[in-house]
């Protein structure tokens, strides 16, 4: 496997990691890249929203896990978004049970995508939102991290955790992982404490915090229902635009030195 493996993760819910990880797989899919999405949440939301049955699997990550190898039985495609799919359901969380018993448990991910059978450009993986064994496996796994955040009264609360986490991985376990960028997600500039909080992101950690912001918008809402990203169910919505544009804004940044985590 070859390429940049991301990890978009945060510990909060309800900030935007699948949407993000649909939709910038799938918009990376649409600039000719050879993308993989892994759908590490066992409530499985990648995977239906990427039109991909959960229920109805014979093999998920969660086989993948246990077994590295047969990671290649597992590996769907979504048809609508262009990229190919590790996908998940309930059984991931017997996998995080299973793997607490392994030496080297916060590696078998890393193992799991070294053994996909293709090259990937790409690698966009959905960590829980929490800071558990699963999301410590993506980061040891990836070669950086995309923070979605909502701009809100507790967003540079959590961040600090989650700054941590990256210290203590990056020192034990995966000393190149860098941060790749923050996202703001379900942005409101109407909003005073959306402005007020934007400044403070660009204020500490400068141009690590995407130009792009993803905007609040119903086709972003809509689309999952549909087992569509946003960029297939309305291109031409603002928040398919929005996620165009973050993936020609990663592609530029991919090319950027490493840099040291900031903390606020």
């Amino acid at each position: 496997m070859t390429g940049q493996v991301v990890a978009i993760t945060n510990q909060k819910g309800g900030v935007g990691k699948t949407t993000t990880s649909i939709n910038l797989a799938a918009a990376l899919a649409g600039l000719g890249d050879r993308v993989l999405l892994v759908d590490l949440d066992p409530q499985g939301n990648a995977t239906t929203g990427s039109g991909v049955e959960k229920r109805a699997l014979e093999y998920t990550l969660c086989d993948a896990l246990l077994d590295p190898e047969r990671s290649f039985e597992a590996i769907v495609q979504s048809t609508q978004g262009g990229y190919d799919l590790l996908p998940a359901n309930g059984d991931l969380v017997a996998a995080e049970v299973g793997l607490l018993e392994r030496g080297g448990r916060e590696r078998q991910l890393k193992r799991v995508l070294e053994s996909a059978p293709e090259p990937y450009q790409w690698v966009m993986i959905d960590c829980p939102p929490a800071l558990s064994l699963l999301t410590v496996n993506a980061l040891v796994a990836s070669t950086g991290v995309l923070i979605p955040m909502q701009c809100e009264f507790y967003a540079l609360e959590g961040l600090s955790a989650l700054l941590e986490t990256l210290e203590g991985v990056r020192e034990h376990s995966n000393p190149s992982l860098e941060i790749l960028g923050l996202l703001r997600t379900m942005y409101d500039p109407r909003n005073g404490l959306t402005r007020d909080v934007s400044r403070q992101l660009l204020s500490h950690f400068g141009d690590r915090v995407f130009r792009t912001v993803i905007p609040r918008n119903i086709r972003l809402a809509e689309a999952p229902s549909h087992g569509l990203p946003a960029v297939a169910y309305d291109r031409l919505s603002r928040g398919a635009v929005a996620y165009e544009a973050l993936a020609h804004e990663l592609r530029r940044r991919q090319s950027r030195p490493p840099e040291e985590p900031a903390h606020p």
